[in-house]
């Protein structure tokens, strides 16, 4: 998916409003409400034989690694950790799938990042699990915050990670502008399946917009998404309620803030 591509860093939150994190122990993960620690950051590094995967290293410089130990005795979950192989294999390797606004985290063994509720010690645990087996399909789909983008997402992939045990920069809990080129800056962020949307002040998603129109914002909005459906709103400065575009972009070269509401959102 091309947001992997051109993110650095990322959060991934789900359908409660908790995020993926990494806990303070360095070995296991959990699910926490607050987004804006270092713990719920997570550093994209691509596989370099593979286009659609990818790997994601915590705060303390380990990866998501699906194990195969069991969350517990005749369940069918098995335990997410944060481990540092010393060979890197298929089990620190995701496959992105977009679901919608959101998206879901496979292994290479078609297991999903599963986000776990109900009573301890299941509450707030992370595993991963087979979709058909799965109590409820919405934990195992997350929405994704970009959190860094790349400085330069035209350096090629493997030259970009050649190596592994390159230490993390630190990351900033705001979108990191684009690469300056001619065109402005569109920062945007996506509706939900049940009307949400973040305000302008939270971490959303960033491009670089080169065209004049509605229509070609529009357009190069859902190309970058792939919601062929989507709606480009913007908010109402009196009252923040969204609105679609419809005649021109506002007449300024500068940021531009807008909403993409995909077709199948209630707002």
């Amino acid at each position: 998916m091309e947001i992997f591509q051109k993110a650095k860093a990322i959060r991934m939150r789900n359908s409660h409003n908790k995020y993926l994190s990494a806990d303070d122990n360095e070995e296991t993960v959990t699910q926490d409400r607050n987004g804006s620690t270092k713990n719920a950051q997570w550093t994209i590094e691509p596989v370099s034989d593979s286009y659609n995967v990818i790997r994601l290293k915590s705060c303390y410089g380990k990866y998501l690694t699906a194990s195969n130990e069991r969350f517990l005795l005749g369940g069918t979950g098995k335990k997410v950790v944060q481990l540092k192989p010393s060979r890197l294999d298929s089990s620190v390797e995701w496959e992105p799938v977009r679901d919608g606004s959101k998206i879901k985290l496979k292994t290479r063994y078609g297991n999903y990042l599963k986000a776990n509720g109900g009573l301890p010690p299941w509450r707030n645990s992370v595993t991963h699990d087979n979709i058909h087996l799965s109590a409820t399909y919405d934990s195992i789909s997350w929405y994704v915050d970009v959190v860094e983008i790349l400085n330069n997402p035209q350096v090629t992939l493997e030259t970009e990670y050649a190596s592994h045990s390159r230490t993390p920069s630190s990351l900033q809990n705001s979108v990191v502008s684009p690469p300056k080129s001619d065109g402005r800056t569109i920062y945007y962020h996506i509706v939900d399946d049940e009307g949400h949307v973040g305000d302008e002040s939270t971490v959303g998603y960033a491009c670089t917009f080169k065209g004049n129109s509605v229509a070609e914002l529009t357009q190069t909005l859902r190309e970058e998404t792939c919601l062929e459906d989507a709606v480009v709103c913007t908010r109402s400065p009196l009252d923040g309620k969204l609105f679609p575009l419809r005649l021109q972009l506002p007449p300024s070269i500068g940021t531009l803030h807008v909403v993409l509401v995909p077709f199948c959102a209630s707002i």
